[in-house]
């Protein structure tokens, strides 16, 4: 048998009232707390997708976790990526030397990370073989002197494959006029395409014997780049290392090599999911609108089943009810909404730019040109509980009103 206050709640609630002005604020409070929700999850899941495909991007041609040495570089590199396989979670190792350098090309001069790189190890920690626009990584060949380069730069140098580029490396030479930098031609055999700013206007690869050649390690490198399993675990991993590594090093994970990045976009989260709940909060004081305008609309049932012997706290709950029905409607649209809305954008964004004839993301603009978006169950159950709750608190006070109500008062004109 139903309770008595849910039967009474869900009859007002489903009945047809005398006054249409009431049943239209019932529905838009509804209507506004389901829109509120479609588009609080709408953004967090684009909000998630752009998270993602940076990330992606970024660990494309950065690696999960760096082991690298002093200002005299690492010795015997193999032996500590033999010692990092040990760890279940690493998948590969490749090393690296990192150096800075200009290069010059006729009349133009652009500062750049220049980035030695073994090419048949580096596909284990880095996809940037699969971003080539031009050439490949396999046609660093040591002792050749050849040269990969971001799009970006690539245009502002205007090099192509087969040209010629010089690196002036920082580290000179001492003589007896002064100290002179050291110069190397190289060939260019690649480009490549990230579509990240950082990588395609400032990193330039070689060969890892050319550069220990170009900035003078001899053997020792500058450190290890590792992949993982599952690069959410890098933080914990890196602790790991820090301890079964025995040489002197310092080690960074992608967390810590990005943190001005996905620091940024869990703000930008944080702030989207507070702003786009006031629209939820505005539906709910609707509600407390609709309440009170329902508990006058009602005195004279109120007073009759106060007569018939309800107390004042079966008359708060039957409006109790009543409200909280309404958000129950206003989320589950809601969710429904933002769930069937966060999996289709990459359908409804092309067809809103085809029927209103222009692009939100213009490629001239920005390296994505798409909507991603990332659905977290975590996000939709998060918001609908916020939702129920503020729906909850909207039937406090009109309730609590409507158990104040005197029997007598309410009747004396009936």
């Amino acid at each position: 048998m139903q309770p008595f206050e849910l039967l009474v709640g869900w009859r007002y609630t489903r009945a047809k009232r005398r006054n249409h002005f009431i049943s239209f604020i019932s529905l838009a409070s509804m209507l506004g707390i389901a829109l509120g929700i479609t588009a609080l999850i709408t953004v967090m899941s684009v909000m998630n997708g752009f998270e993602k495909e940076v990330r992606a991007r970024i660990l494309g041609v950065a690696s999960h976790v760096q082991i690298a040495g002093g200002d005299r570089g690492l010795e015997g590199w193999s032996d500590i990526a033999a010692e990092t396989k040990k760890n279940p979670e690493v998948v590969g190792a490749a090393p690296y030397v990192m150096g800075q350098g200009l290069l010059t090309t006729g009349q133009s001069v652009r500062g750049v990370v220049v980035r030695g790189i073994d090419p048949a190890l580096e596909g284990e920690v880095a996809d940037i073989g699969g971003k080539m626009m031009a050439g490949s990584l396999a046609a660093l060949k040591p002792g050749e002197f050849g040269i990969v380069l971001g799009v970006g730069l690539s245009r502002s140098l205007r090099a192509l494959v087969g040209d010629k580029v010089t690196v002036i490396a920082p580290q000179g030479q001492v003589t007896p006029a002064g100290l002179i930098p050291r110069l190397k031609q190289f060939t260019v055999v690649g480009i490549f395409r990230v579509d990240h700013h950082e990588f395609d206007n400032g990193l330039a690869m070689i060969h890892l014997a050319d550069a220990q050649v170009l900035y003078r390690l001899e053997d020792r490198v500058s450190g290890v780049r590792l992949k993982l399993k599952d690069l959410y675990k890098a933080p914990e991993v890196t602790r790991g290392l820090a301890r079964s590594i025995k040489v002197e090093a310092y080690l960074t994970d992608w967390t810590q090599q990005n943190a001005n990045y996905f620091r940024a976009i869990q703000i930008e989260k944080r702030m989207m999911f507070i702003i786009l709940t006031l629209i939820i909060a505005v539906a709910a004081f609707n509600l407390v609108s609709t309440l009170v305008m329902v508990v006058t609309d009602k005195h004279p049932d109120i007073a009759i089943l106060r007569t018939l012997g309800a107390s004042p706290g079966e008359i708060m709950r039957i409006f109790v009810v009543q409200g909280t029905l309404i958000g129950v409607v206003g989320t589950f649209l809601g969710v429904a909404g933002g769930i069937a809305l966060a999996l289709n954008v990459d359908t409804v964004v092309p067809a809103i730019e085809r029927l209103f004839h222009f692009q939100i993301l213009s490629s001239e603009v920005y390296y994505i040109t798409e909507l991603p978006s990332d659905l977290h169950w975590q996000d939709v159950w998060s918001v609908a509980v916020v939702s129920l709750l503020l729906a909850f608190a909207a039937t406090l006070y009109p309730s609590w009103r409507a158990s104040r109500v005197n029997p007598a008062e309410a009747l004396r004109y009936e």
